[in-house]
């Protein structure tokens, strides 16, 4: 089959998000040299010693050709555009196998490379420890009272009026906060008691953000105006910045130096692959 015809397909889907018959002149140039490249990358890849080592099986291509049928509107759609393409269901079938094979064999030689440990981890934290940093955050709940005029009772009068009194009732029962926003409050978060969770500077409304950040646990604070209507806040607790400990983050650490290590053994392998297959003269595997 002419395997050009599905990189072709899959290069416009992946970089111009098209069909095929979508795309401008120049486009079809850009797709079409993407398109070359897949085939090369391919051609080495299934070329290689290690090709013969992996096999895929039949739920792994029923599942990709799952996916690529999930992509379009429905059935009529998908094969348009397998003709569209010059492919029909067989030659799509042929084609993800090809691919699925290109993704084992790479998956295979990651897999190879041995994994960071810990003392290698350890270096690369106490030379960059400034990455692991903290910045300080703040648990908090809100109660939100809508201004929308639409609506009798949250015009912004009213609304103020209601935002008003539940703060004046808070300022005497700060330990009612949870209760009166599960009754009153008209943000999701009601439901748990106003909790927006622990944020870090910079995730809220600049007006209800800063108002956060100068208080205290326990503080409740005076009524608030954002774009959704008027706040009051709850300071729950202050997380203080700090800078994680090693332990805290080798896990995740040791885990990205093995991925970084892999994706660039990996692409000396096939850059590897790739010329001894420029020096066959681009055969490529049948």
């Amino acid at each position: 089959m002419n395997m050009m015809a599905y990189h072709q397909l899959k290069a416009a889907q992946a970089v111009l998000a098209k069909s095929l018959p979508q795309l401008s002149a120049d486009e079809a140039a850009q797709v079409h040299k993407v398109a070359q490249r897949y085939a090369e990358i391919e051609a080495a890849v299934l070329g290689s010693d290690e090709a013969g080592a992996v096999s895929v099986s039949d739920t792994d291509l029923a599942d990709a050709l799952a996916e690529v049928c999930s992509r379009y509107q429905d059935e009529q759609d998908f094969q348009t555009a397998l003709a569209e393409a010059g492919l029909d269901a067989d030659s799509l079938a042929v084609a993800l196998h090809r691919d699925l094979q290109v993704e084992q064999v790479l998956a295979r030689v990651a897999a190879q490379v041995p994994a960071v440990d810990a003392a290698e981890a350890e270096k690369v934290y106490s030379r960059h420890v400034e990455r692991f940093q903290v910045p300080e955050r703040r648990s908090a709940r809100h109660i939100l009272i809508t201004i929308n005029p639409n609506l009798p009772d949250n015009t912004r009068a009213l609304a103020q009026r209601r935002i008003q009194a539940i703060a004046e009732r808070l300022y005497d029962q700060p330990q009612c906060f949870e209760q009166q926003a599960l009754k009153y409050s008209e943000c999701p978060t009601a439901l748990h008691g106003g909790q927006l969770g622990t944020l870090p500077q910079g995730e809220l409304y600049p007006q209800i953000d800063q108002a956060l950040f100068a208080m205290q646990p326990g503080d409740i604070s005076a009524v608030l105006e954002s774009e959704l209507g008027f706040h009051l806040l709850r300071c729950d607790a202050i997380e203080a910045a700090r800078t994680l400990s090693f332990e805290e983050v080798r896990p995740a650490l040791c885990r990205r130096l093995t991925e970084k290590r892999a994706r660039k053994a990996t692409q000396i392998w096939l850059r590897q692959c790739m010329q001894a297959q420029s020096t066959l003269g681009g055969m490529e595997p049948p």
